[in-house]
């Protein structure tokens, strides 16, 4: 088990962890019944907090950040002598989650996404873990929840008795959400994007071995041009020139964001 602590790759202070790490953070918290807002961030989650201060303020008030993809990891352990010898990818992270949910008898509560996204998850967990308690799922409204929505969508999450709670609205959204219901629900809160629809079957995942190459970028932007295109052609060419900036010196990036002025309340 390995947890070196945070380290900032371009001024997001990413926690150096393995999946063991970061599955008993997490257990240990939903036993103790505390909030923790956990996300598993790549290139894109990064760069979400480099070029906007209030979200570097939600990002780096995160109980857990994960490196989810392996440009994350390769500057961890580049520049911070990490010495992690593999990523905490989302979608792994979940299934041993949820693995450990159904041994341990602690339930999951599925908020995200499409109700075509949650079926289709939900079977496919029951599928792989026998026992698995799933006490509520709810997609995504796809836009700001009002006040009252945030009460009732927080009373149905906690009768639920759910141990912890799976978010899947997609990077910003996702960690915002995360750290703004993190108090009001005591609960772990694991922002994982993306596993939703890879778990659920309904969007393929890149070869292992372009995964291992930090090459999953290109798999998806090829299956999702339209949607990707901006995301990984922009971002990642910046991410690259701050590294750089960063592993020269020549630049020191701020980790202490911008409190944010108003809550964002999506849903």
């Amino acid at each position: 088990m390995r947890n070196a602590g945070k380290w900032s790759v371009v001024g997001i202070m990413v926690d150096a962890v393995d999946y063991e790490a970061a599955t008993d953070f997490i257990f240990c918290a939903a036993r103790e019944k505390r909030g923790i807002a956990v996300s598993a961030l790549a290139v894109h989650g990064v760069m979400t907090g480099v070029l906007d201060a209030e979200q570097r303020f939600r990002l780096n008030h995160f109980d857990l950040l994960v490196p989810d993809g392996q440009p994350v990891r390769w500057v961890l352990n580049r520049l911070h002598d990490a010495k992690l010898s593999d990523r905490v990818y989302g979608p792994n992270l979940t299934l041993k989650v949820c693995a450990r949910a159904a041994e341990q008898g602690e339930s999951i509560y599925l908020y995200g996404g499409t109700s075509e996204i949650l079926s289709a998850l939900s079977h496919s967990l029951q599928e792989r873990f026998s026992g698995i308690e799933i006490a509520g799922a709810e997609p995504s409204r796809f836009r700001r929840l009002r006040p009252e929505e945030k009460s009732e969508l927080t009373n149905r999450i906690l009768k639920s008795k759910a141990s912890i709670l799976l978010c899947g609205l997609g990077c910003p959204r996702q960690e915002s959400f995360a750290f703004e219901f993190r108090d009001a629900l005591s609960m772990p809160i694991l922002a994982v994007g993306a596993a939703f629809p890879f778990l659920a079957g309904l969007i393929p995942q890149a070869p292992v071995w372009m995964q291992d190459r930090g090459l999953e970028w290109l798999f998806r932007l090829i299956s999702e041009p339209r949607r990707l295109w901006r995301r990984y052609l922009y971002l990642n060419p910046a991410y690259l020139f701050l590294v750089a900036l960063q592993a020269t010196g020549l630049w020191e990036f701020p980790t202490k964001g911008t409190l944010p002025l108003r809550e964002q309340l999506f849903g």
